[in-house]
């Protein structure tokens, strides 16, 4: 009897595994296509938002499995094209992600990347990147600087809440840290 393979799954299955299989062993945890930012564990959100080479690699591992260009060790052997894309959509989904902290601590009542997953944020980057510039991040009527915040005109907003970010992983540590 012949065994029938379904393509797309099989597709599916090898994007998951080239796309999430160093997540798997770096993080121990378990992921899937449908993967979203407010999926992640506190535990990999923190890592992911810390600056540095460590948590790009991380970015690499993920955007570069998408992208099928190779392990995240490949990069510097990208041609230059490639390899400015890869960074354009590390430094996009390293504020998204730095975003979803500040979302996680009560900060913002919004992120305009909420509704797309992982994969989608890398497949589509330009058209999401678009999408999330025309709609920033609100800070919570309930934070301490947000009537300074709102006598700001909306491009100053998101400048506003970007300053904000070293704050809000020091918090996010805090908040991870047992007392």
């Amino acid at each position: 009897m012949t065994k029938i393979v379904n393509i797309q799954a099989y597709r599916a299955q090898i994007l998951q595994q080239r796309t999430f299989g160093y997540w798997e062993k770096r993080f121990k945890e378990s992921y899937s296509l449908k993967t979203r930012l407010s999926d992640l564990s506190d535990k990999t959100l923190y890592f992911l938002a810390q600056p540095g080479e460590n948590s790009s690699i991380a970015y690499y591992e993920l955007i570069m499995g998408v992208l099928d260009f190779g392990p995240a060790t490949k990069f510097n052997y990208l041609p230059n094209r490639e390899q400015m894309r890869v960074v354009d959509i590390h430094l996009f989904l390293a504020d998204q992600v730095r975003f979803e902290v500040m979302r996680r601590l009560k900060w913002l009542v919004y992120l305009p990347c909420k509704n797309y997953n992982l994969v989608e944020m890398v497949q589509d980057f330009d058209k999401i990147k678009t999408a999330c510039k025309s709609s920033p991040p609100e800070l919570v009527a309930s934070h301490p600087d947000n009537s300074s915040y709102q006598q700001l005109a909306t491009g100053d907003k998101e400048v506003f809440i970007r300053r904000m970010l070293r704050d809000a992983i020091e918090a996010f540590k805090d908040r991870l840290t047992p007392s």
